[in-house]
């Protein structure tokens, strides 16, 4: 018989390390997710992805607004778990919640730890550039991703790889760890090296906004990295250009930064560094979501014109 096992989870990143513990045999005893929140133009109440799959386990559910108050702690001491895991919950967990199971609370983190610490790691390791990410599994203490880690799993990270995709083969990467880690769940951990950790924070719509004196590789990096949210834009014609899908030129400029470079074919325009970067998916404030020739030909875009102006 598997371990008797609570899991706390809400985004769809920990949606197979749930069904890999139900598959591997393991005794879930309860799912905890945050409550159900408003979402999209409607605002209509949505359960979390978590929650979903945790209904088509038929596994009990909880979404305590709050997990640390007394009542709730009281209840997880009466399930008595054995482990508790934890993937992308979104709830601070206080140390006397850690202290209950008897293997601690094991996380499945996807960064390479101690880099990327935080809510952002996988949007965060595309946007800077990294050739090489993973997941790393670890029991949780009172810190910020600062536990001791158990075991790690590396990926190469595809050139234009967004972050929508490489979340998705990180969380069957983690999922897959996670049940390995489970088959000694009392492992020693190894002690992060504070010195050598990366904050990779909770994205903002201020982190859209970029500056076409910045090479195009970075912007490039950005726009796949906070795809879809909160993706990367720019000024056109006064008013908000979203970019979906950009590819770094092999060609440079001697141009101003944000100058479009042609009158015909593909969008192409001039960044820092002498550097151009092609806008293959755009999104005008207000309109739909098109190629990028189809947003020249649609506004008569014209060489020379300037975008974030």
């Amino acid at each position: 018989m598997g371990l008797r096992t609570v899991f706390l989870g809400t985004p769809q990143f920990a949606v197979p390390t749930l069904d890999a513990l139900v598959a591997a045999g393991h005794q879930v005893i309860s799912v905890y997710t945050q409550p159900d929140r408003p979402k999209g133009r409607g605002q209509s109440v949505a359960m979390s992805a978590v929650k979903e799959a945790a209904l088509r386990l038929n596994l009990p559910v909880l979404q305590p607004e709050r997990i640390r108050r007394p009542e709730h702690v009281a209840e997880l001491i009466e399930q008595a778990p054995e482990v508790m895991v934890i993937v992308g919950y979104g709830q601070i967990i206080p140390q006397n919640i850690i202290d209950i199971p008897r293997f601690g609370i094991i996380n499945v983190h996807g960064s390479l730890l101690p880099k990327y610490r935080g809510a952002g790691p996988i949007q965060w390791a595309i946007a800077n550039g990294e050739s090489i990410t993973g997941v790393t599994t670890m029991r949780i203490n009172a810190g910020l991703d600062t536990g001791d880690m158990l075991l790690k799993s590396e990926t190469p990270i595809e050139p234009n790889e967004s972050a929508t995709e490489l979340g998705e083969r990180l969380s069957h990467l983690g999922a897959k760890l996670l049940i390995e880690t489970l088959e000694n769940p009392g492992m020693p951990g190894t002690p992060q090296d504070d010195k050598l950790a990366t904050h990779a924070p909770i994205l903002s719509k201020q982190d859209g906004a970029i500056d076409w004196s910045w090479p195009a590789t970075l912007i490039h990096n950005r726009t796949r990295g906070f795809y879809p949210w909160p993706g990367t834009s720019t000024i056109f014609r006064d008013q908000s250009l979203r970019l979906w899908k950009t590819s770094v030129c092999d060609e440079t400029t001697q141009s101003q930064p944000g100058r479009i470079l042609a009158s015909k074919g593909p969008v192409k325009v001039a960044c820092g560094n002498n550097t151009v970067l092609e806008l293959i998916e755009v999104q005008q404030e207000g309109r739909k979501r098109v190629s990028g020739t189809d947003f020249r030909n649609g506004l008569r875009i014209v060489e020379n014109e300037i975008l974030g102006a």
